[in-house]
């Protein structure tokens, strides 16, 4: 059976970025970067919007000097895995390669790609993964929390806009002794628990 994982890194208070700070707020270590590459889900067809999309790309198309080894890595790996981008803004065909480009709904579109068994994970694209989880189609919830606080400098808080929704608790770990991967069973509530 196929799955959708909704994956988000965060810090502690909730941001997904934060103004000045590197990626990963430059406190990734050894055991978290090795992680990246060995999880089961890293083959899964990545799901992103058009900013992500372009932000990403980005990184992808610059001077392999701007980056360390492990960055290097990385983006290697995001240009081998298939990827799909929903927009109504951009044009086919995109530039990065193993893309493709929805147009239509994207809850239509993914509700098809797990019907047909494609595995699906999200990569940023906090709309896009709000809209898939009021839809119903998240299987899990994966996020990553960096131990810092970004209260000046955080941008994009990750859940202003959701809906309210009960977590269970699937797996859990540290790496490198102060980062915290968290997986949940998301059920989305039509209010808190016990109101009706």
């Amino acid at each position: 059976m196929s799955e959708l994982i909704v994956d988000f890194i965060t810090s502690l208070d909730g941001y997904a970025s934060a103004e000045g700070w590197p990626g990963w707020w430059g406190i990734q270590g050894p055991e978290y970067l090795a992680w990246l590459d060995e999880r089961p889900d890293r083959d899964y067809t990545l799901l992103m919007g058009a900013n992500t999309y372009r932000l990403m790309y980005g990184f992808a198309s610059a001077p392999d000097s701007d980056f360390t080894e492990e960055e290097r890595g990385s983006i290697a790996e995001l240009a081998r895995v298939p990827k799909v981008v929903f927009s109504s803004t951009l044009e086919a065909p995109l530039s990065w390669a193993n893309t493709q480009l929805v147009n239509g709904d994207a809850a239509e579109a993914v509700a098809a790609m797990k019907r047909n068994g494609t595995n699906l994970s999200t990569l940023g694209s906090l709309t896009l993964c709000r809209s898939l989880l009021e839809a119903g189609l998240v299987d899990r919830y994966r996020v990553v929390v960096f131990p810092v606080i970004t209260g000046s400098t955080g941008r994009e808080r990750i859940y202003d806009g959701y809906p309210d929704v009960a977590l269970d608790m699937v797996a859990n770990r540290t790496f490198d002794g102060r980062i915290q991967l968290l997986e949940y069973v998301p059920t989305v509530l039509s209010g808190p628990p016990g109101v009706r």
